[in-house]
């Protein structure tokens, strides 16, 4: 795609809009794969046979797709600073977030076969998809500083989740009344029969919005701030910074402690996420497979939009009584959440605890990085903390998407999956007494 004569100047109303925009584009990954409905379908395909062969063993279906996901976490963390280094250092990055923006999209298409007869396809298509769009992401956040100034950036930042938000929504909406009315959408077949179909034309919707709007981006999109020759240093580069940091910590006493109980919380809150869609499919009694299909899709949206609330909550809650104190407490109920999750059996008592966890999701998330941010150096460039931050979170994701996995098989109950994380909640409320309340 071509690029406009004269380039945007930095700081520009529109050029700002153009990078945004990528968000509107990519957020419906987040809420139709990761979230809504693959989750919806991939239970669906083991109604009658929960278990997947894998080189002679069979493994439950939900603690497959645990490990496939923590196997694209590990892939993920491993090229994240090495993407972060060349971001950093080369010309031309716009090539490099297209190739995993193209990547991942012709993935979601691909997830179209993904059925029974061709798990293993299938699979592999997830997993493709899942490191295209956290690679794309390297490059897309990399471009911040080169798009706006300082001043600027929040609310960039804030666009793009905003805008985000409204697209993938919107999609959702759409591929919602594709699977309840798929005769609407000429899709035809038995009532079943046709609403998985509408589920496999919702993965190939969200490859065909996430390449084409990110069109936009693109064209306006500068392809970097300097040419410069790829070398085995600049590939490195990225590694060698998170060393740096790694070395800094013990110059900073609250970064040294928040950042292994923020790697505790972290794990369990990421995994209890990636999975909540999935214990709702299998664990929740809901009378039939349509209330099930609308009642998921409705309790992602009550997440989404109670989560916005939740993190406006927390945000005031911090200023009044620190970062600190407020960060233990939401420990404090997600640990009880997990409880009341282990007993949850009702539709009616899912979307109550869908409610709360979307209160304290937005919070935690929202309330961590901005307490990270305020522990750091008031000095020094913040890229490679953050890249720091970004490893840990993704590391964490891995073990605790292992642990799940392997508590669901060996139990075949993802409730105690689910329990096994209250200790992570406790310990990391605990570690975060260690970090004086001054500095939140």
């Amino acid at each position: 795609m071509l690029s406009p004569k004269v380039p945007l100047e930095k700081g520009s109303k529109k050029l700002i809009n153009a990078w945004a925009f990528y968000d509107w584009a990519n957020s419906v990954y987040a809420l139709v794969i990761s979230s809504a409905i693959f989750p919806i379908y991939f239970g669906a395909l083991f109604v009658e046979v929960n278990t997947i062969s894998f080189f002679g063993y069979d493994i439950k279906n939900t603690a497959v797709i645990s490990f496939v996901t923590a196997f694209a976490f590990v892939i993920v963390a491993f090229i994240s600073p090495l993407l972060s280094g060349i971001a950093d250092y080369i010309g031309n990055k716009k090539r490099f977030m297209k190739i995993f923006v193209y990547m991942g999209s012709i993935s979601c298409i691909g997830l179209y076969f993904f059925e029974l007869d061709t798990i293993y396809i299938g699979l592999f298509f997830y997993f493709l998809a899942m490191i295209g769009i956290w690679a794309s992401l390297v490059f897309y956040n990399s471009y911040l500083p080169d798009i706006a100034y300082p001043e600027q950036q929040d609310r960039a930042s804030a666009r793009g989740f905003s805008m985000g938000y409204i697209g993938s929504v919107l999609l959702l909406l759409v591929n919602l009344a594709m699977v309840m009315q798929p005769d609407w959408f000429g899709i035809s077949g038995a009532p079943e029969e046709a609403s998985m179909k509408a589920m496999r034309y919702s993965f190939v919707s969200v490859g065909i919005w996430w390449s084409l709007f990110s069109q936009y981006s693109f064209y306006y999109l500068p392809k970097g701030n300097h040419e410069v020759k790829v070398t085995k240093d600049i590939f490195w580069n990225g590694f060698k910074e998170l060393k740096l940091v790694w070395k800094q910590l013990d110059h900073h006493l609250g970064l040294k402690r928040f950042l292994p109980a923020f790697f505790l919380y972290s794990m369990a809150l990421q995994t209890v996420l990636l999975v909540a869609a999935y214990y709702g499919e299998e664990e929740i009694a809901w009378a039939s497979s349509s209330e099930k299909t609308i009642g998921l899709i409705v309790s992602i949206l009550l997440i989404q939009i109670v989560a916005i609330f939740g993190a406006i909550l927390t945000a005031r809650a911090s200023e009044r009584f620190g970062n600190i104190p407020v960060l233990i407490a939401i420990n404090g109920i997600w640990a009880v959440l997990c409880v009341v999750a282990y007993y949850t059996r009702t539709p009616m008592q899912f979307y109550i605890v869908a409610g709360f966890v979307g209160m304290v999701m937005g919070g935690m998330q929202s309330l961590s990085r901005s307490t990270y941010s305020k522990l750091l150096p008031e000095t020094r460039d913040t890229t490679s903390f953050f890249s720091f931050y970004d490893v840990t979170e993704k590391i964490g994701i891995v073990i605790g998407m292992v642990c799940f996995g392997l508590i669901d098989h060996i139990s075949g109950s993802m409730r105690n999956s689910i329990l096994f994380f209250i200790v992570f909640f406790i310990l990391g409320g605990i570690m975060l007494l260690r970090i004086p309340f001054k500095r939140s």
